[in-house]
């Protein structure tokens, strides 16, 4: 299920740091049901193979309807904003939502916020070939040790072949977990980079880099439905590979 939240700054705006994941992360855990945080938080949905976790959803930026005011450190966004929130699991939306109805007060950061509509946005009907542009910029990376023995991350450009092959083996992963199943195949590529390209993110002092851009999906529909619900790429649930369907 795919969620477009719109809130309304209760002062005259929404004043955030410039990297801001961690605290939309951390607003959509609080209006989870206690255990389903919890159960995400530490040990998420786990491949028994691999041992790698998957929280099975995802985040865009804030998306205001004027344009933000950007200074040094900070973002400062005016009423009315949007973002939305993606998961395969409908148990997570339906506990955020709920959450977010019955609870007395919001706050983004110590800031009131006032909700306008949780409107729940259909998922396009299944096509073997579809273009998506990015919500929130799609990491892809290798983390290796050095000779010297310390740990280093290297980020994929778009245009290697690897990065594709990550983000294939990511959704094959992810079906596997959630469906129960082994699904091959597919293709993405790049159609083309939206200014600003590369995205910076610190998130939980780590630089991450990341991507925006248009990408053509031809997948089965089983992964179809995961790049939509859970995002394309590495750490989702920080904030990462949210994308949303466009008209070729």
């Amino acid at each position: 299920m795919r969620l477009k939240i719109k809130f309304a700054t209760e002062e005259k705006e929404l004043r955030l740091p410039i990297h801001y994941n961690e605290i939309i992360q951390g607003f959509i855990y609080k209006h989870l049901s206690p255990s389903l945080a919890e159960k995400l938080h530490n040990q998420g949905f786990v491949d028994p193979e691999t041992g790698k976790n998957f929280k099975f959803f995802t985040f865009s930026r804030l998306i205001p309807e004027t344009k933000p005011i950007v200074q040094k450190n900070f973002i400062i966004f005016k009423s009315p904003v949007n973002f939305i929130v993606a998961s395969i699991d409908k148990n997570f939306i339906q506990s955020f939502v709920e959450n977010l109805l019955t609870h007395p007060h919001l706050y983004i950061q110590n800031q009131k916020i006032v909700l306008i509509s949780a409107e729940i946005l259909s998922l396009p009907l299944y096509k073997k070939t579809i273009r998506v542009r990015t919500l929130s910029p799609i990491t892809v990376y290798t983390t290796f040790n050095t000779q010297d023995g310390k740990k280093k991350t290297y980020y994929y450009h778009p245009k290697e072949e690897e990065f594709s092959k990550k983000l294939l083996s990511n959704l094959k992963n992810k079906v596997k977990v959630w469906f129960g199943k082994e699904i091959n195949g597919g293709e993405i590529k790049l159609i083309k980079l939206t200014p600003p390209r590369e995205r910076v993110v610190i998130y939980k002092d780590t630089i991450i880099k990341g991507w925006d851009g248009v990408f053509e999906l031809s997948l089965p529909e089983e992964m179809f439905k995961m790049a939509l619900l859970t995002g394309l790429g590495a750490k989702n649930s920080a904030g990462f590979g949210c994308v949303e369907f466009i008209r070729s």
